[in-house]
């Protein structure tokens, strides 16, 4: 019997050497869990000594490892709970803490061993998460106009028209500056994503009411203007003019009965015409200079992917050359009941089981899950301090099961001498 007590002992020992080597071997390997080795006695029911020990169980160690910074766009953690949904290449569903991933030929995102990450397509989380593939095609141009459903204007200026002026009597025209006061330019899109350029014509006309005369493509068409006077000819240019009219109270703001005027633009290029409003709220009438203290508009021209990026709430992001960015799809994170019960799989994957229980799948930062941290991986989690010392008790632990059996020979030895 003790040559069986012995011989588990030196099983077990050695598949404890198993354990630590490879939690070891390990120490570098980004989203790796180290495992512990957990023993159970033997005994037999009609024997008072045991007869040995048994392995009872290989403990994974699911705590977080310490973040570490990459740089790299497409390197991710997860800081808190969670796992990584992946397929693989036989269409099998893996987890992982390993978040280094790349974009593959067919703009999949993968990670090293090429097993394509899933999620939801662009913001939606609904139904069953997809792979993700990164949609190549350029940015469609989208031209300046107005939401009025949602209360949103295709253009907005905020600007300071000094209350100090004086009324401007002379009839408005483009080409003569003193039929003016003020004036400022925007660019904005039509539905090819071509620019033209609206500037606004401020004239004073009495205490506290102006008119604002917005003219599209005015450059251009001043250009031609002044080349017929240069030339001698009478202009015969036509300044699509589209005049609104507003008002300040005596405190300086924007009269509360002001509202947007919609304009129309004929296009030649073949482009749809174009309808918006310039939203003038904000505006002010102060004894201060002119100024343009905001503008902005919501059309832009079409532009190629130039880039990628996964930020906090697992959003991968398409960076355009037009400066825009649009929300390409949403990673989905999976959480288990009992992660002990996960299956190792090998290339830092794991494997759902019965003992895990099915996965609860959802996205970054809600609920159980943790946050997406970009630039960024987590480190295995083993500390090699602790695993020498581990190995250290593990290899004198094999070594004496080791000596059992010598003692046990010897033993046998003397019984068989005796005459």
């Amino acid at each position: 019997m003790a040559f069986s007590q012995a011989l588990s002992g030196l099983s077990a020992a050695a598949t404890n050497l198993d354990v630590i080597g490879n939690n070891i071997a390990n120490s570098e390997t980004v989203g790796f869990k180290s495992s512990e080795t957990q023993f159970a006695d033997l005994y037999a029911s009609s024997q008072a000594a045991g007869i040995g020990v048994q392995v009872a169980s290989i403990s994974q160690d699911f705590s977080t490892g310490s973040l570490e910074t990459t740089g790299r766009d497409l390197d991710i953690a997860i800081s808190g709970e969670g796992f990584l949904r992946f397929a693989d290449s036989t269409g099998q569903v893996v987890y992982s803490r390993n978040g280094q991933l790349n974009v593959d030929a067919d703009s999949y995102i993968v990670n090293t061993q090429g097993a394509q990450l899933t999620g939801y397509a662009g913001e939606r989380v609904t139904g069953e998460p997809v792979v993700l593939q990164v949609p190549t095609a350029p940015l469609a141009a989208s031209a300046t106009q107005d939401n009025l459903a949602n209360s949103i204007y295709g253009a907005q200026i905020s600007i300071n028209l000094d209350s100090e002026a004086e009324p401007t009597t002379t009839t408005f025209d483009p080409m003569d500056p003193t039929s003016y006061d003020y004036a400022s330019s925007m660019t904005v899109y039509d539905s090819l994503g071509s620019e033209h350029v609206v500037t606004s014509f401020y004239t004073k006309t009495g205490s506290n009411t102006w008119d604002v005369q917005h003219v599209m493509d005015f450059a251009g068409k001043s250009a031609e203007y002044q080349s017929d006077v240069n030339a001698g000819i009478t202009p015969t240019v036509d300044f699509d003019v589209q005049v609104e009219q507003i008002s300040f109270g005596t405190n300086g703001q924007l009269n509360s009965d002001y509202t947007q005027t919609a304009m129309t633009y004929t296009l030649t290029n073949g482009a749809e015409d174009m309808n918006f409003s310039i939203d003038l709220t904000g505006s002010t009438q102060y004894a201060n200079d002119y100024e343009v203290t905001s503008l902005s508009q919501n059309g832009y021209t079409s532009g190629s992917l130039v880039g990628i990026s996964i930020d906090g709430d697992g959003r991968v992001i398409g960076s355009y050359s037009n400066e825009l960015t649009q929300t390409l799809g949403t990673i989905a994170l999976a959480n288990f009941a009992n992660d002990q019960g996960l299956k190792p799989n090998g290339d830092n994957s794991w494997l759902a089981t019965a003992e895990s229980g099915e996965p609860l799948v959802g996205v970054p930062g809600e609920g159980v899950f943790g946050d997406v941290v970009s630039g960024a991986v987590e480190a295995s989690n083993v500390d090699l301090t602790t695993e020498l010392v581990d190995l250290i008790i593990a290899q004198r632990n094999y070594q004496s099961n080791a000596q059992t059996i010598s003692v046990q020979d010897e033993v046998q030895q003397t019984v068989i001498n005796l005459r």
